[in-house]
């Protein structure tokens, strides 16, 4: 009984996307087995980070965690046989009180945030990791993730601290997959709208697509999922939009998830091993 339901809750778990591929995961190795890893020129850890927050009413509120989390495992096991590398579950909550209003959202304070990261990343180097790479799955998390890297990286002068959003790497190669216009790959639009197609179909709701194109006062606002603009503008996601969400999802598939994936697989598997070859 106790190994079924071990096996239900890891089916559960990976089904979701909270559990990172066995060939990469942490949490599914021994303290020995993560020690020899971390003990390993070059060594590092992948911390996804994510938030539990409404996408519109298609998407379910795990979005954010689930796409982090498979992102990291697709960029590590392109090395997973020849580097150190393991995938820490992803820190589930993020900063998203922008999206309260729509309910759905679990989100914490900044600074409840920030100390999290701080405290989970100085326990995870205590296994001797050469190096730590925060991958954000969230656009609220921006600031979050950028302050964590200073403030880790300050305590931890030994150790490489990074820190990146996933979607960011996209940005070379999205033209080639899209068709919508600027803006039309938001939150909730066709690029994450696509992911989950791909990863994770039965959670989408494929008959509830309504979004509102992206639409900033400010010429140097954030225009689209990959266009954040230089200038920082809070606001409500009730005044952006009637669901929730943000784009166009209408035109996102399956087949544009594969594919976006597969290059950002290869982006960041590109950057794991430029980190490994600096810090052997």
């Amino acid at each position: 009984m106790e190994t079924y339901l071990s096996q239900r809750v890891t089916s559960i778990a990976m089904t979701i996307g909270l559990l990172p591929d066995q060939q990469v995961s942490l949490v599914t190795r021994t303290a020995p087995e993560i020690r020899d890893t971390a003990d390993r020129p070059g060594s590092i850890l992948v911390l996804p980070i994510g938030s539990v927050e409404q996408h519109g009413d298609h998407l379910p509120v795990v979005t954010d965690s689930a796409l982090a989390t498979a992102v990291a495992a697709a960029g590590a096991t392109r090395l997973a046989s020849d580097d150190p590398i393991l995938i820490a579950p992803p820190i589930w909550s993020g900063y998203s009180p922008h999206h309260l209003p729509f309910g759905g959202t679990i989100t914490a304070e900044f600074d409840t945030l920030l100390a999290l990261l701080e405290q989970v990343a100085d326990s995870a180097l205590e296994n001797g990791f050469d190096a730590i790479l925060l991958l954000n799955g969230h656009g609220g998390n921006k600031s979050l993730v950028s302050s964590a890297v200073s403030t880790i990286g300050t305590d931890h002068p030994d150790c490489e601290v990074l820190g990146l959003t996933y979607f960011d790497l996209a940005e070379s190669f999205i033209d080639d997959i899209r068709e919508s216009e600027t803006g039309g790959m938001a939150h909730g639009g066709e690029f994450e709208t696509s992911l989950m197609l791909h990863l994770h179909p039965g959670l989408v709701r494929e008959d509830r697509m309504e979004a509102t194109h992206w639409d900033e006062h400010y010429d140097l606002g954030g225009q689209d999922l990959l266009d954040g603009g230089a200038l920082s503008v809070y606001r409500s996601f009730d005044e952006y939009s009637n669901t929730g969400a943000i784009g166009a999802p209408e035109l996102a598939s399956a087949e544009k998830g594969e594919r976006i994936l597969e290059r950002l697989a290869d982006e960041l598997a590109a950057l794991l091993e430029e980190i490994h070859a600096k810090n052997k």
